[in-house]
């Protein structure tokens, strides 16, 4: 049988402190990009990269376009590795 609750107003936690958006959404942050291919189509070519996201497998790595994650991640591409390279060495971590 249930019991009534008494309410003991010193466990309430005040939600402002807490910091959680009304959506209840975050963003996505990359990791790695892992590959890159060109899709050439009738009139014009499609650069895209293939992006390990944070707290992800490798499984679910996801094409992008690669114009859109150089405007919104430029930190991504400054290293000069080349793609291969960094598929290589994700792969030899394990």
């Amino acid at each position: 049988m249930l019991k009534k609750c008494m309410r003991d107003p010193s466990l309430i936690i005040p939600t402002e402190n807490i910091g959680i958006k009304d959506s209840l959404s975050y963003e996505e942050i990359p990791a790695q990009i892992l590959d890159r291919q060109v899709r050439k189509l009738r009139t014009k070519e499609v650069a895209s990269v293939k992006v390990l996201w944070r707290n992800k497998f490798v499984e679910e790595a996801t094409w992008e376009a690669e114009e859109d994650m150089k405007k919104r991640y430029p930190h991504l591409f400054e290293s000069g590795k080349n793609a291969d390279q960094g598929t290589n060495s994700l792969l030899s971590t394990l």
